[in-house]
């Protein structure tokens, strides 16, 4: 059996050894080289693994432990993961003929799964590594915002006519803001850390804002806009750019796939993309929607995906992106108020500075929503 996530301070041979342990337990050519933690997300424990062939070449692979404390069914996840990269591989290979870095693939373990299990029920699983691609936490120009965009909405139209009751919610409730407001409120009311006082603020701020909270929702109980097969986690650093051409290669981190709106996947691209400071900023001046980079990314959302897009989800494109903000604020402030239980923190007060960056973010976008809709219906009337 692999042992579990390693703790922190572990020698770099320990974690040598650790990574080896976990590769070699799927059906990776080679022999193993080296092997590194890679620091980045909120949620799972990410490592990347290097074997050399018998031809002295080397590839690289990543290793993830899904998160069971978040993903409370993780081969749920798998399931999800495995459907949708077998359906988009095979409709890409009907087109191009090769996988061309399109999408992630699975490595399956050599008892045959794609995944393998570790202590205390840990599930592990294999990629591929895409050389030659940065992932950004800040998109640094309008070309990689329309690629990041792009990247999505084709990611969307390849799963469009897979079924989504084909897949699983693997978290419930992740996008249903109305539920995300009333958890906030319960856990302000009990209040278990003591940490009400210190964010007053800021819960008033949410509080004002209720009743955008199940707009959407309302949408889709009227059967306004359909439930589809959605990324739910469309920040930028989720898709692969070409450190040469800033053009889009894959979108990752596929783990939260489930039945959705399209509108959450754009509304996250507008919180992740339009501002030009990381979602942790401590300086609120800096945050800014930067109406450019909205732009682009209703140009490359809707040049891939406004194909099946309905007229109402084109009508609420630039208030998805206050609803995200608001929700994402949402949840960090929760999770500041519970006592830091679910993003991994890396400072003191580090969730509510979070949420403040994603409040400020909702102040800066409902100052221009009137011009942001009108781009929408500008771009949306070129495409029909």
């Amino acid at each position: 059996m692999a042992s579990s996530t390693p703790q922190p301070h572990l020698t770099s041979q320990e974690i040598q050894s650790f990574v080896s342990e976990i590769g070699n337990r799927f059906a990776i050519g080679g022999t193993f080289v080296e092997g590194e933690e890679i620091h980045s997300g909120h949620i799972n424990s990410t490592f990347r693994a290097t074997y050399e062939l018998p031809d002295g070449s080397r590839h690289r692979y990543i290793l993830q432990q899904i998160n069971s404390s978040v993903f409370k069914d993780p081969h749920a996840v798998m399931r999800n993961v495995e459907r949708v990269t077998r359906h988009i591989n095979s409709k890409v290979l009907r087109v191009k003929k090769d996988l061309g870095g399109q999408t992630l693939n699975l490595y399956p373990a050599r008892g045959g799964h794609f995944w393998v299990e570790g202590e205390a029920g840990s599930i592990w699983r294999c990629y591929n590594f895409i050389e030659g691609c940065l992932t950004y936490d800040v998109v640094e120009n309008t070309r990689q915002a329309y690629q990041a965009a792009r990247a999505f909405g084709s990611f969307q139209d390849l799963v469009s006519d897979l079924p989504a009751a084909d897949i699983v919610e693997t978290i419930p409730d992740f996008h249903d803001t109305r539920k995300r407001f009333e958890r906030l409120v319960s856990v302000a009311e009990l209040d278990p850390q003591g940490r009400l006082a210190d964010v007053r603020e800021e819960f008033d701020f949410i509080v004002a804002r209720a009743g955008d909270t199940h707009q959407l929702l309302q949408l889709r109980d009227d059967a306004a806009i359909p439930v589809r097969v959605t990324h739910n986690d469309t920040k930028i650093n989720n898709v692969m750019i070409d450190a040469e051409t800033d053009e889009a290669v894959c979108v990752i981190d596929l783990d939260t796939v489930m039945p959705g709106l399209s509108l959450y996947d754009f509304g996250d691209l507008v919180r992740s993309a339009t501002s030009p400071t990381e979602e942790d900023e401590t300086d609120l001046s800096k945050v800014r929607m930067r109406m450019p980079m909205f732009e682009a990314l209703v140009e490359g959302f809707l040049d891939s995906a406004g194909g099946f897009l309905n007229e109402a989800e084109l009508a609420h494109l630039a208030f998805a992106g206050k609803l995200i903000t608001l929700e994402t604020g949402i949840r960090f402030l929760t999770d500041f108020l519970e006592g830091d239980t679910y993003f991994k923190i890396h400072r003191p007060g580090h969730n509510l500075d979070r949420c403040r960056t994603q409040l400020k973010l909702v102040e800066r976008i409902e100052e221009q929503q009137p011009q942001m809709e009108s781009f929408v219906r500008k771009v949306a009337r070129g495409k029909r």
